[in-house]
């Protein structure tokens, strides 16, 4: 079973487009996907998730939900505010582990690394999983200080940081997004192993499948896929 979870330096970062272009990367080298978003807040029910974009996207469609909060919050107080029991690592692990006949299993979290998705952090979750996490970051001024304070966390507490992934990387880049590109592994420590363009979330399924692989540093697909039998 192997499992790839997604984080962000903060929330609206591009996690869900990541997520998806991964999707779109591991299906075009012939594996089986699976996404799971353990809480989906600011959707009603009925209403399309991060999942559904996720499947748009890349054409995945086994996925797993497991909560919904209707406010836009951190999944704790989102879940507290409507009453709702809140989500234990232990079935989290559980319902990921249902999934473990995928080639590959994406997860996808909420906001950043130590956003409390239950009891629980996405932090947690990899720990129990003995899983990596990939990190997005911004493009521009600030994400050189969130992106260190994540990645130093991420080391203290033994967890592989599979990279970090550019999740928006604007048409016409500014100073700082030109200097963060070379800044971000330096001080990190931890590889840039792709970019996505501004606006692709946007695109239709045939551009978007087509183009995902692409975005992704040579050899890194190899590496964060590697299936364990």
């Amino acid at each position: 079973m192997t499992v790839l979870l997604v984080t962000g330096t903060s929330t609206d970062v591009g996690k869900t487009v990541v997520t998806a272009a991964l999707a779109a990367t591991a299906t075009a080298a012939g594996l089986s996907v699976a996404v799971c978003k353990p809480a989906q807040t600011g959707v009603a029910p009925g209403e399309p998730g991060d999942l559904a974009e996720i499947a748009r996207l890349s054409g995945v469609t086994r996925s797993l939900e497991l909560a919904r909060y209707p406010d836009p919050l951190a999944p704790d107080t989102a879940a507290r505010r409507c009453g709702q029991p809140l989500l234990t690592l232990e079935e989290t692990v559980a319902a990921v582990k249902t999934l473990g006949d995928a080639d590959l299993t994406l997860l996808e979290g909420a906001g950043g690394l130590l956003v409390r998705i239950g009891d629980f952090t996405l932090l947690d979750m990899a720990r129990a999983l003995d899983a990596p996490v990939l990190l997005v970051a911004a493009a521009g001024l600030g994400t050189l200080n969130h992106s260190e304070l994540t990645t130093r966390m991420l080391a203290t507490a033994g967890v592989s940081c599979a990279g970090l992934v550019i999740g928006s990387w604007p048409d016409e880049p500014d100073l700082a997004a030109e200097c963060n590109r070379t800044d971000l592994p330096r001080l990190t420590g931890v590889d840039l192993v792709g970019s996505i363009p501004a606006g692709a979330g946007k695109w239709d399924r045939p551009r978007f499948t087509a183009t995902a692989p692409g975005w992704f540093q040579p050899g890194f697909a190899d590496r964060a896929f590697a299936v364990s039998h």
